[in-house]
């Protein structure tokens, strides 16, 4: 369906450094059309997430998403936080209602979805790969569910205060072969296009038992993915944690239910054609 353009649209947007690879533009104004909802979404590369904020103030900018690297830096800028994004420390999206910007955050709810259509989290071993916002939000939601988390992640500061925060494990990423694992989630850029070729952890420490689940979703299936389904392991792609958390991203702004297969249909063919 072509979108109609004109001068009552709504604006929302994507902030982020980078965002030339995104699929949010392609998904959410796929689901504007499908929902006959006046609105249209734009990707900006932000540097200064401050200014941006003000940006979306002074334009009446009515929604938007956070990305790598700004979904902590963002909060001071906010007016309010919603309680979970505020336990968390991280959010990935915004709404503006008559100027007041609230913060919520999707990942938690997004990967939790993804994951539970494999598994349960209760009891479970669970090794966190890095320590950015993903990585908070979908750790939150890993204790909160009963499991049993570690973070591994190079830099040994910003893995420890991670791990700190949310009482859990730290393990430097070189070691994480120690680690006790049954899923393993990795919340990295690393496999990301154009680097296809690399992967977080050596193949060695992927086993036939393990639920191996990767944010990244472009591409579709990253050479971890590739590598733990040789290795017998059950796989979660990207594609399902970035969907679902779209989908309540796009119910806070529109008010009306997401349409989950459109969107991930749209995501899928997009992948494709740029594939």
């Amino acid at each position: 369906m072509l979108m109609k353009i004109n001068a009552t649209t709504d604006l929302y947007a994507l902030l982020g450094n980078p965002v030339s690879h995104s699929l949010g533009p392609a998904m959410h104004n796929a689901v504007f059309s499908h929902l006959g909802y006046d609105g249209v979404y734009l990707a900006f590369n932000v540097i200064d997430i401050g200014q941006a904020i003000s940006s979306v103030r002074a334009l009446g900018i009515k929604g938007v998403s956070i990305t790598i690297p700004h979904k902590v830096g963002v909060m001071p800028f906010l007016d309010e936080i919603e309680a979970d994004a505020l336990k968390i420390g991280a959010v990935n999206t915004v709404t503006n209602n008559r100027g007041i910007l609230t913060g919520y955050n999707t990942d938690c709810a997004g990967a939790l979805r993804a994951l539970s259509e494999q598994a349960g989290i209760n009891g479970k071993d669970v090794v966190i790969l890095g320590a950015g916002g993903a990585a908070r939000a979908i750790g939150f939601g890993i204790i909160s569910r009963g499991g049993r988390l570690t973070i591994a992640n190079r830099t040994r500061d910003r893995g420890q205060a991670l791990a700190d925060d949310l009482k859990a494990v730290f393990c430097p990423l070189a070691e994480v072969h120690h680690a006790a694992c049954q899923i393993l989630i990795n919340t990295t850029p690393v496999g990301m296009t154009p680097d296809i070729r690399e992967m977080p952890v050596a193949k060695s420490f992927l086993k036939k038992y393990m639920l191996v689940m990767d944010i990244v979703y472009n591409p579709l299936k990253t050479r971890l993915l590739r590598e733990a389904e040789d290795a017998g392991s059950r796989v979660v792609d990207g594609v399902s944690m970035f969907v679902y958390q779209g989908a309540v991203q796009s119910e806070l702004w529109t008010g009306q239910k997401a349409p989950v297969r459109l969107m991930r249909r749209v995501v899928i063919d997009r992948l494709k054609m740029n594939s």
